[in-house]
């Protein structure tokens, strides 16, 4: 089936609206989830761009797990591949530590013979009854030649450390740009779901920040829907657009990521859980109110809404406990009718009124 698709893909070359139909096609066909690392894999495998890649999903069966389309973009697509960048650095490194080391030790072989040359010429100069001055003249020629090459030699080795140095503080860079591209969305350049755990496990960190700290969950309505209907391409589009929306309405320390397919986690310090529904709202707002039509001339204001739920980390045990409350606050925003923010607090008040949860009616 990925064979026939990558024959007609080919065959479009320069054709994106057929190319994005055939990959939307192949994934339905294939039972694969409309989600953008998937159509990532499909969009490689299809247009020729990575044969390794069609070769391992061939090779997969006709409905692969998403477990194993995961193991398949971790092993091919470039920004997974961060063993393999850690591994190179750290060659990189120890090739340039040896080669200072051995600049040091030829200096310090360097620095003794000169130190030598000295104490055999004060040994040589300690009996003035011995010392002419046609030895007192060769020994200054001889004392100053070697000055100067240990000068230069020296010289020469500053230099050459100085190089090191700077060698050594581009792959540092290198390394601190990979870091943060490991942790960096690649569609919305958001932080992503790696960097989201580990901020989050930062919460229970710190007394203050347990206090008056919050996590809000923002889905994107019926995406699915809006996928299927404008397409992939479009789909993303809109990711990259709500992105911008969080990023422009959301406070300068707040820490935004996007979490999965149409899903973004929001980490806020500092604020009262008034102030958390109060950015909730804006950005519930932002978006209902943003205008889509560039993406698609049926798309309007209000065509695409998203869903929140928040959490304070005071109501939780933990980051795992903060996270659920915040998805159950989510989904009971889905139920109600989408574009709309709902609390744990809220929710909390409700099962007290009404004597059981009905998040026990959640289906996973």
């Amino acid at each position: 089936m990925v064979d026939e698709a990558m024959q007609t893909a080919n065959g479009q070359t320069g054709r994106a609206a057929d190319i994005g139909m055939t990959i939307l096609t192949t994934m339905r066909q294939m039972g694969v989830s409309a989600i953008p690392r998937n159509y990532e894999i499909f969009y490689e495998v299809l247009t020729g761009s990575n044969q390794a890649l069609a070769v391992d999903l061939v090779s997969l069966s006709k409905k692969p797990s998403q477990s194993e389309l995961d193991d398949l973009s971790c092993k091919h697509l470039s920004q997974n591949n961060g063993q393999r960048v850690v591994e190179q650095v750290r060659d990189v490194v120890a090739h340039e530590l040896e080669d200072i080391a051995r600049l040091l030790r030829s200096e310090r072989t360097n620095i003794e013979r000169y130190g030598e040359l000295l104490s055999e010429t004060r040994d040589g100069l300690a009996d003035p009854r011995l010392v002419t001055r046609d030895i007192v003249s060769r020994i200054a020629s001889v004392m100053a030649v070697a000055t100067q090459t240990t000068l230069r030699q020296g010289r020469a080795l500053a230099d050459t450390l100085g190089e090191k140095t700077l060698e050594l503080e581009n792959v540092k860079s290198k390394l601190e740009e990979y870091k943060k591209l490991a942790d960096t969305d690649s569609l919305t350049q958001l932080w992503n779901r790696r960097a989201f755990d580990k901020r989050q496990a930062q919460i229970y960190d710190d007394q203050r920040t347990v206090m008056f700290g919050a996590l809000m969950l923002a889905d994107i309505d019926a995406f699915k829907g809006i996928n299927d209907r404008f397409g992939h391409p479009v789909g993303d589009k809109i990711i990259q657009t709500i992105a911008s929306l969080l990023r422009s309405n959301l406070p300068g320390n707040a820490f935004v990521a996007r979490t999965g397919g149409e899903e973004f986690a929001v980490i806020v310090d500092g604020v009262s859980e008034d102030a958390v529904l109060e950015i909730a709202e804006r950005l519930r707002n932002a978006v209902a109110q943003a205008s889509f039509a560039r993406l698609h001339p049926s798309m309007s204001a209000g065509t695409v809404t998203i869903s929140i739920g928040t959490c304070m980390a005071s109501e939780a045990d933990g980051a795992e406990d903060l996270y659920m409350k915040a998805d159950r606050a989510l989904y009971r925003s889905k139920i109600s009718g989408r574009n709309s923010v709902t609390s744990h607090s809220s929710l909390a008040a409700m099962n007290r009124a009404g004597g059981k949860s009905w998040m026990l009616y959640r289906s996973n």
